[in-house]
């Protein structure tokens, strides 16, 4: 082995100033691999790929000849056509798949291409995030071996002219690897099913006859089913039929608004991995046993950018100005939060997928999400993110021993000044006039600007305690039901009209 070929420790090779595989140098890397693929694309002609690569500094090239894209832009003027079929767009060959992602805030559905690329990009990143369980003290190895119950979309995808079009998890689930099929639950078939009720209680009729060591999903899917089977089989907890059942993979939301009802269920603690894993691509995971946040992906198939989130950047309504700031890895800081953007293999460039993220350690690269760049209230400088949101949550949630699975906040006038309303899914028993009082002065806590505004314009907050299945119902009718969809912690515009429509008459 040569010299160059020894990997020193880290200190060392900063104090020698010797090169390191850093995350600037891995995500530079990055870039050029997916430059290279897409420069014969019409993309990558329109926007002088070649030119970029040979540039002395590609990355700050990058960013000064393509624009930064949000769904509507790069849908308008460049993913349509692979939608219509056409070849080599904005990524190499035809665009076969597509995942159905409606957010949380827009009322069309948005196609997001999906490559193989992609998948494959995905399936490596998987397979380092579980390498790092080896790292995990007293490691339930006898569960690893156990059944996956992966709760996501129907398999059975919508079909197109020349292209489907799904769930990523129902894509997903659909191309699962024949060695992994026994391990699989619910299995294949029932995968097919777009019924979420025939779904769960399919799973709740077989889970007698499954040993799971891991439950995957969303946090309120995976709860409603255990809840579902506990009830069924008259159980304490579902440990009670699930003995192995050691590991909960979770995503999509923050766990923190449902962890002490979903602790509920439980007869000993479990093993909870956090990742990032959108339609767009896998971004980050919890590399490190009670780690706080996730390590973002910067060596396999997605280059990040970050623009910070605030009013030189973004308006009042969360849309992204003209020509934002945007730094690369490297140039990001601790404690302040980004709005995300995304280069992919499957044809993504500069592209805002609307999460906020926030550095808790620059050097390892971890991140928490932070909220939507369009789920946040401002209405007089409070600055009220869905991060303070949930964090109020949970602290209110333990101090009263009860479970608060979903909610959503809402700005409304008070007067001449402001008010915020929250409404709280809880089937506990509970007083609303105790909780409004607690989570505001949760929220004054946490958020130094909520509680001078408090003071000021911000005059009031409302509270109002629904059952879960009102959310539920809203999200149903809404067309919206399924591991992908997510209730909004914020509340504006037409589905703020419907959810009041909803509460007034019950339809929409």
């Amino acid at each position: 082995m040569s010299i160059i070929e020894i990997k020193l420790p880290k200190s060392i090779s900063k104090a020698l100033n010797l090169p390191v595989n850093s995350p600037k140098r891995q995500q530079l890397k990055v870039l050029a691999k997916l430059l290279k693929r897409a420069k014969h694309t019409e993309f990558g002609q329109r926007y002088h790929f070649d030119e970029i690569l040979n540039s002395r500094h590609p990355g700050k090239r990058f960013q000064e000849l393509v624009p930064v894209f949000d769904y509507n832009k790069i849908y308008r003027e460049w993913w349509h056509k692979t939608l219509e079929g056409h070849t080599d767009v904005c990524w190499p060959g035809k665009i076969k798949y597509f995942a159905l992602s409606s957010g949380t805030s827009e009322a069309a559905s948005k196609y997001i291409p999906i490559t193989n690329d992609l998948m494959r990009g995905n399936r490596i990143t998987m397979i380092k995030h579980l390498l790092t369980l080896r790292t995990y003290e007293n490691l339930p190895v006898r569960s690893l071996g156990k059944g996956w119950l992966m709760l996501g979309g129907s398999t059975d995808l919508q079909k197109g002219p020349g292209y489907y079009a799904g769930d990523l998890s129902g894509i997903t689930a659909k191309k699962v690897p024949f060695w992994f099929s026994p391990f699989y639950k619910p299995g294949k078939e029932i995968a097919k099913t777009k019924d979420w009720n025939e779904k769960l209680e399919y799973i709740v009729n077989e889970a007698p006859n499954w040993d799971i060591g891991f439950v995957v999903g969303v946090p309120a899917w995976i709860q409603m089913s255990m809840e579902m089977i506990i009830e069924r089989y008259k159980l304490n907890n579902i440990h009670e039929i699930w003995p192995n059942l050691a590991f909960f993979v979770h995503g999509g939301v923050a766990f923190e608004p449902y962890k002490h009802g979903f602790e509920k269920l439980l007869g000993k603690p479990l093993i909870y991995i956090e990742t990032y894993l959108a339609s767009e691509g896998f971004i980050a995971y919890q590399g490190k046993q009670d780690s706080k946040g996730m390590k973002l992906v910067t060596n396999e198939h997605i280059f990040l950018e970050f623009v910070p989130f605030d009013s030189k950047n973004f308006d009042a309504d969360g849309n992204i100005i003209a020509n934002p700031e945007v730094l690369m890895i490297h140039e990001v800081e601790e404690g302040k939060d980004y709005a995300l953007l995304l280069s992919t293999t499957a044809g993504a460039w500069r592209y805002m997928i609307g999460d906020t993220v926030r550095f808790i350690n620059k050097e390892e690269c971890e991140i928490i999400i932070t909220g939507r760049t369009k789920h946040f209230l401002s209405l007089v400088g409070e600055h009220l993110s869905v991060d303070n949101m949930n964090k109020a949550v949970e602290m209110v949630s333990e101090q009263l021993n009860i479970s608060i699975p979903e909610y959503t906040v809402v700005g409304e006038p008070h007067g001449n000044f402001f008010a915020h309303h929250w409404y709280v899914a809880c089937d506990d028993s509970a007083n609303a006039e105790d909780l409004r009082v607690r989570i505001d002065n949760a929220i004054k806590e946490i958020n130094d600007d909520y509680a001078v505004e408090r003071g000021s314009a911000l005059r009031d907050v409302y509270l109002d305690i629904l059952p879960e299945s009102k959310f539920m119902e809203f999200m149903e009718l809404k067309g919206k039901i399924g591991s992908q969809h997510k209730f909004p912690r914020v509340l504006k515009g037409k589905m703020l009209a419907d959810w009041k429509q909803f509460l007034e008459t019950g339809k929409l």
